[in-house]
Order: structure tokens, then C-alpha cells, then sequence
């Protein structure tokens, strides 16, 4: 979708701290993080939300996990644990309309959140 502001990160029309891509995601530092590690990871493919996952897109939600996974083993916070959050829709807190996974870690967080 031309005018997404995360197609734009993923196609390099934007410029990022890219941390791993490959050719279903890409993961990138937030520009305004929460933890000392706050990544997002996006599918290349242009899906506006959870709401919009066929189960074709399963394996998709799988990959990001695991790479959520990798990003959090190399950023040294895994053992000590790390937050995965999806917001699906503006009262959740989703601010960009191109689904996507947050990964926090580094710090404690609190419980509940928000």
C-alpha cells in the first residue's frame, strides 16, 4: 500500500535502524521506545490489522513470534524476559494501520498495562 507509512520502512523508501528482515518481516527499532529494547516487527505484506488475518496468514503470526524470539536472544534480554504486544484498532492504541508486533524488553514491566 504506497502511502503506509511501514510498506515505506519495508520497501527502504524510509530510512530505519533496521535490526533483521528477511522476505516475510522486517524489524526495525521504534522511534520512540519504551524499553531499551523496543522493536516492531512487520510483515512485508500489507495487512491492516489483526482483524484482517485468514488463516492463511497463520504461519506469518508464527514467523514473527519466532523472530520476536531471535531479536530478544541477540539483545540479551530473553532469560530475564521481554513483552510481545499487538494493538488491533485506535482504542487499543494502534497508531499505525499496518499490522504489527511490538518486542520490549530490558527493563521490569508493570502488570496491567497502559
Amino acid at each position: 500500500m504506497p502511502e503506509c507509512l511501514f510498506c515505506k520502512i519495508a520497501a527502504k523508501q524510509i530510512p530505519s535502524s533496521i535490526l533483521y528482515e528477511d522476505d516475510k518481516v522486517v524489524a526495525f527499532q521504534d522511534v520512540s521506545p519504551q524499553a531499551p529494547l523496543h522493536a516492531l516487527i512487520v510483515p512485508r505484506k500489507h495487512i491492516p490489522g489483526t482483524l484482517e488475518l485468514a488463516e492463511a496468514d497463520n504461519a506469518l503470526l508464527g514467523h514473527m513470534v519466532q523472530v520476536a524470539n531471535r531479536l530478544a536472544r541477540e539483545k540479551g534480554v530473553a532469560e530475564r524476559g521481554f513483552r510481545l504486544v499487538m494493538n488491533t484498532n485506535a482504542e487499543a492504541g494502534q497508531s499505525v494501520f499496518h499490522m504489527h508486533m511490538h518486542v520490549l524488553g530490558g527493563r521490569p514491566m508493570g502488570w496491567p498495562p497502559g
